[in-house]
């Protein structure tokens, strides 16, 4: 790990660049790609003893490899973590995580605001194998307290959260959680933490999909779990050893390469998303404009204290007499769009737009859908690095022609 002197540690841009940045005996300046299924050991001995985790030293890339080990690394470092484990994908992560903490009869509280699949994990497929789930209010602490069981183990929230942009209080449900003798899990895919740091707000757990804003072009799948050392090594690492739940290191060394831009892409997107959303409030056919820097936002004080800015993603709905007035609406809008890329991913270089009524919470049944205030006229804007101007332009093609 790098560092800086005694008084001033490392910033994060120098962490992003840095921090985990390995040399062969060939020297490289770039993180070296290690496509290997397994490693070769000196002798018998040495095996031995690495595969029963006496001695340091790569066993099989299923679990160990030297790019893996340098994200892992690296987004640990970014997000103030003692530890990280690599997973392949951002839904992976949080089943490592439930897998490794949780059993059957234990209990889930859950934000009702989160991705869709996230509900679906909770929802739906732990509650196969007996683990219990709540849904709640993103934003009413009321609501998470009044939740409570003696068998609570986790509760779960994504902020801000999808397509919402709600904002939960991180450091109230971290009290909320400890008290009770539970963990706080946060989703931080939307921020990263270029903008937020949940664990120094409470959090005990971080989960990343490494394929939003930590690749930031939309190349790969990935995710990632960060928290404590201990309980990474004691709990997920014999779990992902057996199951599984692998980051590939190609994967792994493009999301390092794209950590490197983290920061400065994150406050571009930012300011860029700021923007557009004060210009679609001022849209007559828009009913409602949601975005975390909006002063119209109903956390966005809150946001702005445990953000450094409102981030890329928006969402807004249109105005309509009834649901498939709608529906129809949103999709003439989406359709008429020529730069924006019409897709349910986030986090890339590109704008992206969606439906996510239909597309990331297309799955979940209508009450589900209702419960998080995601209707039929709802259009999701992951704002991208292009000309404002463009972008704009793009949407009003749509946007000026209803009526």
């Amino acid at each position: 790990m790098i560092s800086g002197d005694d008084i001033t540690p490392p910033g994060l841009d120098t962490l992003a660049v840095r921090e985990a940045l390995p040399r062969s005996q060939y020297g490289e300046n770039s993180e070296a790609l290690f496509l290997t299924s397994s490693f070769v050991h000196p002798d018998a001995a040495t095996a031995a003893a690495r595969f029963a985790g006496e001695q340091d030293g790569f066993v099989y890339s299923r679990f160990s490899n030297p790019t893996v080990s340098s994200y892992e690394q690296r987004l640990a470092a970014l997000e103030g973590a003692e530890g990280c484990m690599a997973t392949g994908s951002g839904m992976a992560a949080i089943l490592l995580l439930a897998m490794a903490t949780l059993k059957a009869g234990d209990h889930v509280i859950c934000s009702q605001g989160v991705f869709g699949s996230t509900i679906n994990l909770f929802g739906r497929e732990l509650a196969r194998f007996g683990v219990e789930a709540t849904f709640v209010s993103q934003t009413d602490v009321t609501q998470w307290a009044a939740a409570l069981r003696p068998n609570t183990r986790m509760l779960f929230a994504e902020t801000p959260s999808n397509p919402l942009t709600e904002v939960c209080d991180i450091a109230a449900l971290a009290d909320i959680a400890h008290g009770a003798g539970a963990e706080l899990v946060v989703d931080n895919c939307f921020c990263s933490p270029a903008l937020q740091r949940p664990l120094t707000f409470g959090a005990d757990w971080v989960i990343h999909s490494g394929t939003k804003y930590l690749d930031g072009q939309g190349r790969v799948i990935a995710g990632a779990v960060c928290g404590r050392a201990a309980p990474i090594h004691d709990k997920l690492l014999p779990v992902q050893r057996t199951v599984g739940l692998s980051l590939s290191p190609f994967n792994a060394w493009v999301v390092l390469k794209g950590m490197e831009t983290l920061s400065v892409r994150m406050a571009a997107h930012s300011a860029a998303a700021l923007d557009m959303a004060q210009w679609l409030q001022a849209q007559p056919v828009i009913d409602r404009v949601f975005y975390p820097g909006l002063a119209s936002h109903p956390q966005h004080a809150l946001a702005m204290r445990q953000q450094k800015a409102g981030g890329a993603v928006l969402s807004f709905v249109l105005k309509a007499a009834h649901a498939e007035q709608a529906r129809a609406r949103a999709f003439h809008v989406i359709d008429q769009t020529r730069i924006c890329s019409i897709t349910a991913n986030l986090g890339d270089t590109k704008t992206t737009i969606t439906h996510p009524s239909t597309t990331t919470h297309g799955r979940l049944r209508e009450e589900q859908r209702q419960a998080a205030g995601i209707g039929q006229g709802m259009i999701r804007l992951a704002v991208g690095l292009e000309d404002l101007a463009d972008l704009k332009h793009d949407l009003a093609r749509g946007l000026h022609t209803l009526t």
